[in-house]
């Protein structure tokens, strides 16, 4: 049954997605993504677990847009387990993201045409991090060619400061483009599902929260930023979302069984709820 949270509530109280008051993690945070190593340990007892339970529908091709400075490698794990119940997952084959370059506007929107034109249908997106960003600039300018986008781990409106990862950053922009100090994807024009974790070391897990409002949701999960691609969570909360029939979108409403691994679930049905309690 959909519920929210006291948590979720709580945190819906603070003022918005993406608030200007947000700060970034304190630099000692990211100790918490040596975490990372133990979830990308279990990744396979994970992938195999989330794959058995896994809802299952008609193979869905999906591009999959890696963080900042990662490239297909760091999603190899993601794309494993989408291919295991079926779906046709590709890599996004750019290199590193390097963040706001020419080279990888161009290319994310040339991949994205030519699956759409191979497999004669929108693709599904799913972003991390940084990737998610991509993703979300995707959606709103090529949204004929998009059925949904996930992002993990996203932010989806920030100010550059805001972030454990400035320097690199800042290497990134000596060699390519300067990143934009502040950017605004809160809202896109196609469904889309936005996960976080409060534990993220590496940007406010606030800020990876949308606005909820008809066909935008947030989910909660349990871990590190860095693994996020290694989550059993996100595994599920995945083939659920692909799991959909095409314009018969719905609010991700795990099984009972499993609702221990989202601490919230956030969606214009929760709140509708909340509001009639």
């Amino acid at each position: 049954m959909l519920r929210r949270t006291p948590a979720a509530a709580a945190d819906a109280a603070l003022g918005g997605v993406g608030a200007d008051h947000l700060e970034p993690p304190r630099p000692s945070s990211i100790l918490r993504e040596l975490r990372a190593f133990s979830e990308f340990g279990m990744v396979g007892f994970s992938a195999a677990a989330a794959a058995y339970v896994a809802p299952l529908g008609p193979p869905r091709p999906v591009l999959v847009l890696p963080g900042f400075v990662s490239g297909d490698s760091a999603t190899l794990a993601l794309r494993l387990f989408l291919r295991s119940i079926g779906h046709k997952p590709s890599g996004w084959g750019l290199g590193l993201n390097v963040g706001a370059s020419h080279h990888i506007a161009e290319g994310v929107d040339r991949t994205l045409r030519l699956m759409a034109e191979e497999h004669g249908e929108p693709i599904d997106i799913i972003g991390w991090s940084a990737g998610g960003i991509l993703g979300r600039v995707l959606a709103s300018h090529r949204t004929e060619l998009v059925r949904q986008v996930i992002s993990l781990g996203s932010p989806v409106t920030m100010q550059s400061h805001q972030t454990n990862i400035g320097p690199l950053q800042k290497l990134s922009a000596r060699f390519f483009l300067e990143p934009p100090k502040r950017f605004d994807l809160d809202k896109v024009p196609v469904p889309s599902t936005t996960v976080w974790t409060r534990t993220d070391g590496v940007v406010p897990g606030l800020s990876c929260r949308q606005t909820v409002r008809h066909e935008a949701e947030v989910v909660e999960v349990r871990g590190s930023h860095t693994g996020l691609g290694a989550n059993p969570a996100v595994f599920y909360l995945l083939a659920d979302r692909l799991a959909q029939p095409r314009n018969a979108w719905h609010p991700f409403d795990p099984p009972d069984s499993l609702r221990r691994l989202y601490p919230s679930i956030d969606n214009e049905y929760t709140v509708a709820a909340e509001k009639t309690a």
